[in-house]
């Protein structure tokens, strides 16, 4: 299968000798009904994966199905998917993170082939882009909507060329988990995973999926509205941290020119008369252009400390073992 997109370097022409050790990590919340396919199916096509299931707080006995099931349980107390997120990447060793939803939507036929993004290509992330027969039943208008106007929001502000950004699917490498810093609470995480791979210019790829109903009796967590604007806010928070100068050089000019506006006929009136008959709006126009020149001067100093803390963490990243082959 071809990818649809990548960044990586000339792939090896085949699977190295020594394998990596691989670990299925799986966050749930009241998953009862689907968690056990989920792990049948990895178990089926990842014999020799440790699957680990990560518990947040259910109520529905979702831990006893995947204890019955030989995945390792682990318990994650603090709602939310970035919190699990978190977790798993701490407690959980291994160089190869495959990570997936576990609600049974996505099917795990090609997830080989997403590892050997990571363990042959050199990746540090490969996102399985969600393929779906355009049903209503398993990939609703609204969330498929917002997640190209996310994704492409994304793009125009971080550059790269995901096209599905807000994918749950995805394979990791080690240097990927242990420099992650998640610092997201719930389904926003996907955009900040993606955003770590930019910040870094780490090396991506994507590989379609297919994306499937879901299993009766299970219900979607999420919401349309409510977690499309935790996505929206987080994209924004991300872009005034990680795109400083650029964010505050368009707040500044937007505050400049918009002085200017009010500015132009005071000044045709002073130049007539002599006289400044407008105090207040003088007053308001020379406090925007004042504030233009203090948001460009932050924009400039909050550069220079995004730059190092993306030189710390760049640091980190590289401290961390590879564990490609050969």
């Amino acid at each position: 299968m071809t990818p649809l997109m990548s960044t990586l370097p000339q792939p090896a022409s085949t699977m190295q000798s020594s394998e990596p050790t691989i670990a299925v990590v799986l966050p749930c919340y009241n998953e009862a009904a689907c968690i056990g396919q989920v792990i049948r199916e990895f178990k089926a096509v990842l014999p020799e994966a440790v699957v680990h299931v990560f518990d947040n707080a259910s109520t529905d006995g979702t831990a006893a199905v995947a204890k019955a099931h030989g995945a390792q349980v682990h318990h994650v107390a603090l709602r939310g998917k970035g919190n699990v997120i978190r977790r798993m990447f701490a407690d959980v060793e291994a160089d190869i993170y495959v990570m997936t939803d576990g609600d049974a939507t996505y099917d795990a036929s090609n997830i080989r082939e997403m590892i050997e993004g990571v363990h042959v290509h050199g990746c540090d992330m490969v996102v399985g882009v969600r393929v779906d027969d355009g049903s209503e039943a398993n990939y609703r208008a609204g969330h498929r909507l917002g997640n190209r106007l996310l994704t492409g929001a994304a793009a125009l502000i971080f550059g790269g060329g995901f096209t599905d950004m807000l994918s749950g699917h995805r394979v990791f490498s080690r240097r990927y988990a242990k420099s992650f810093p998640a610092m997201s609470h719930g389904f926003e995480t996907e955009t900040e995973l993606t955003v770590h791979a930019l910040g870094l210019r780490m090396p991506y790829m994507e590989l379609p999926v297919a994306y499937r109903s879901r299993p009766e009796g299970s219900v979607s967590k999420l919401s349309t509205y409510r977690d499309g604007w935790r996505i929206l806010r987080t994209i924004l928070g991300l872009f005034t941290s990680e795109r400083p100068l650029v964010f505050y050089s368009l707040l500044a000019a937007v505050l400049a020119l918009t002085s200017v506006a009010l500015a132009q006929p005071l000044v045709a009136t002073y130049l007539q008369t002599g006289q400044v008959p407008r105090f207040p709006t003088a007053i308001l126009s020379t406090g925007m252009m004042i504030s233009a020149f203090l948001s460009l001067v932050c924009g400039v100093l909050l550069r220079n400390v995004t730059l190092a803390r993306q030189e710390a963490k760049r640091l980190v990243y590289l401290a961390i073992p590879s564990a490609r082959r050969g």
